[in-house]
């Protein structure tokens, strides 16, 4: 994509949401592609893990330096250099939707004929994969978060 920055402040506001769905849905592509590639890697490692002679260190010597896991692991690092500059772009997008006021459309949100516009709140990111807090209201929170410390302890 790469689109200069001043290019995408100058774009009208429905041209814009179209440039976002575009990028992200390039990235999502582009994601599952690359872990797809990560995870046929990690089988061929396997696959010559179990079928070569030796023990473990002699196996995964024979894996270090293998041309052919090498070359895909190469593959795979371009692969990840090239989502991460689409991430970029993304990012970029959104930062220009959010300057102007703006929000970025949300996958995720309920649809319009279940819940009114009033009911309607944005969703939060978690700050950590096992961050559950984000998940529910705010208000009446810290007893919840309370019984987290208490059950994690």
């Amino acid at each position: 994509m790469s689109v200069s920055a001043d290019a995408l402040y100058k774009m009208s506001d429905v041209a814009l949401l179209a440039a976002y769905v575009e990028a992200r849905q390039q990235f999502v592509e582009r994601k599952f592609a690359r872990d797809t590639q990560r995870a046929r890697l990690d089988w061929l490692r396997a696959k010559m893990f179990v079928g070569s002679p030796g023990g473990v260190t002699e196996r995964n010597m024979a894996i270090d330096v293998s041309e052919e896991i090498a070359r895909k692991g190469q593959e795979l690092r371009e692969m990840t250099r090239e989502l991460d500059l689409l991430k970029v772009d993304v990012d970029v997008i959104g930062i220009v939707i959010r300057s102007r006021g703006t929000t970025a459309p949300v996958a995720t949100q309920a649809e319009d004929g279940v819940h009114g516009d009033a009911e309607r709140r944005p969703l939060r990111r978690l700050r950590h994969p096992l961050d559950v807090r984000a998940l529910w209201p705010s208000h009446g929170s810290r007893y919840r978060v309370g019984y987290l410390r208490k059950r994690s302890g």
